[in-house]
């Protein structure tokens, strides 16, 4: 079963009166469970389409199906809803608020979706054991190293159970051993039946996926 799915997707930016096309014409799909790695040297479109994949933008031209519904169609609170409810973000900074405890910040997008606090919190302990910081769940962003801050922000991507993960570099501010521990971590998630769509320009982090797809100048590559 697709959970995503592009049809002739294009992405033109204005900047002044020029006119820059950053996607042309990507036509892809993601299964359910499917482990994609997005490649491709920068200015290639990765981002791009990492943002256009989790209704962060609008495509100017083609179709984008999530879950069966035309994402491409839908308003802004319609867009807002569908990042709430069905997308995990993992960014490579993090994003995590910095005035709010592991757990709180696990909590956040539970609460926009309007959970009691009673359920939120009981979520947001699962998960925060799940991802092994059960001692540190009262620790604030700045009394956690790189890789704990990022398997919060993991956490937080999974709280809504989300159709897709997309992460975006998720491993370019760790060190090896750091980033070893949160690959294992999405492997783990993947087994788990997630369906994991990750931009990287690290050959060893790609060659944990399932598979690749490769970008450059806008087009599909492979």
């Amino acid at each position: 079963m697709n959970i995503a799915e592009v049809r002739n997707l294009k992405k033109t930016y204005l900047l002044g009166e020029t006119s820059v096309e950053v996607l042309k014409d990507i036509s892809l799909s993601f299964e359910e469970g499917d482990y994609a790695a997005i490649m491709g040297p920068s200015g290639s479109g990765k981002s791009t389409l990492l943002n256009l994949l989790g209704c962060l933008d609008r495509p100017s031209a083609g179709t984008y199906l999530l879950g069966g519904i035309d994402i491409s169609r839908l308003s802004d609170d319609a867009l807002s809803e569908i990042r709430s409810e069905r997308i995990g973000f993992v960014f490579q900074s993090y994003n995590l608020i910095s005035q709010l405890s592991v757990i709180e910040n696990i909590e956040v997008p539970l609460f926009y979706q309007g959970r009691s606090p009673q359920e939120c919190h009981r979520r947001s302990l699962e998960l925060v054991e799940m991802v092994g910081l059960g001692q540190r769940a009262k620790h604030r962003q700045g009394e956690l190293s790189g890789g704990e801050r990022q398997r919060v922000a993991i956490a937080r991507a999974l709280a809504n159970d989300p159709l897709i993960i997309l992460a975006d570099e998720p491993t370019g501010n760790l060190d090896s051993a750091r980033g070893k521990e949160i690959l294992n971590l999405m492997d783990m998630l993947n087994r788990q039946g997630k369906t994991i769509i990750m931009v990287t320009h690290e050959d060893k982090v790609a060659a944990r996926a399932k598979r690749i797809v490769r970008l450059k100048d806008g087009y599909l590559e492979e």
